[in-house]
């Protein structure tokens, strides 16, 4: 119960950032978009000390390790890679071009007769 009374405080207070920034009208961008940050951290703060919040950062924690475990390929490889893709999509093209021209041929010359009329 507590979590929820938390999570909707942190809602109210992006929602009083939100509505300072547009209530101070007047003043300077630089205040009104303060207030706007200084809501969300706050809400951050308070989402932070629930138990959804608490389990989220361990979430983010544990992506950014497992971030660190991932092998990147080289350059060579991301250049032969990209070489492979260009030389496929042109071969599918060519081979759907010709199957294109075939059934072409076939559906109006043989079986329609519709090119020599």
């Amino acid at each position: 119960m507590i979590d929820k009374l938390k999570l909707t405080a942190a809602v109210l207070l992006i929602i009083a950032g939100i509505a300072a920034f547009y209530y101070f009208e007047g003043q300077s961008i630089l205040l009104r978009a303060g207030m706007v940050i200084l809501g969300v951290v706050a809400a951050l703060g308070i989402v932070l000390t629930s138990v959804p919040g608490q389990a989220a950062w361990e979430f983010a924690k544990g992506t950014r390790l497992e971030v660190r475990k991932v092998v990147w390929p080289t350059r060579r490889e991301t250049v032969q890679g990209t070489l492979m893709v260009m030389v496929m999509v042109v071969l599918v093209g060519l081979y759907l071009w010709l199957l294109d021209i075939a059934l072409f041929w076939v559906i109006y010359d043989l079986v329609l007769k519709a090119r020599g009329v």
